[in-house]
């Protein structure tokens, strides 16, 4: 628990807050594109944020995991604690992660609210057609020929947000990155932080 003043009770200042922007949608709906963009303009404005992109932590972090509804539910679960730590030494995490469950993105508000740092969740709202006309990575065309088993939004459900701070829908992203980030600076001033009463437990 951190003493207010003090960073894990030895007597160094707490840093202030940062905070966590979820960006949750389908595949190829843009998230990392909008993650990407979000970043670069904390960036330029002198706000230190760093994008976790979910295929990249599932390459290391969460390599050990499939796709099974557990095993979803732990990735989310592993990438809400990375983007509370980090926004808890002062970064803004963007996490761009599909995160198909409701629960799962509710649990990962809930930790970082018990924490005392915001949380913003930005839907990428991508119609299911569109995305699967991007199709970047061929996830579309291989699961419709049946070569993937469980794909979030052809045989796995997406459960949409059913109040989300943001919802973007296609467009130009510097003007949905725009959007993001004045919704975030409603609830947090990066100069000031969140507070110094915050709890990692």
């Amino acid at each position: 628990m951190y003493e207010q003043g003090s960073a894990a009770g030895n007597g160094a200042p707490t840093p202030p807050a940062g905070a966590t922007i979820w960006i949750t949608g389908l595949p190829a709906a843009g998230k990392s594109t909008l993650a990407r963009a979000v970043v670069a303009r904390a960036l330029e404005s002198g706000t230190a944020a760093y994008a976790l992109d979910g295929d990249v932590l599932r390459a290391g972090l969460n390599s050990d995991l499939g796709f099974s509804h557990d095993d979803r539910a732990e990735n989310i679960r592993r990438v809400g604690h990375v983007a509370r730590v980090l926004a808890d030494a002062g970064v803004l995490a963007v996490a761009a992660v599909i995160s198909p469950f409701a629960y799962g993105r509710a649990l990962a508000r809930a930790a970082h609210e018990r924490a005392g740092i915001p949380f913003l969740e930005v839907w990428v709202d991508t119609p299911l057609a569109v995305c699967e006309q991007r199709d970047p990575k061929g996830l579309y065309a291989a699961a419709r020929r049946g070569e993937i088993e469980r794909l979030t939004g052809v045989s796995d459900p997406y459960e949409p947000p059913a109040d989300p701070d943001v919802r973007v829908t296609p467009g130009p992203v510097e003007e949905a990155a725009e959007r993001v980030l004045t919704a975030l600076h409603r609830v947090w001033n990066p100069a000031a932080g969140a507070g110094f009463t915050r709890s990692l437990t």
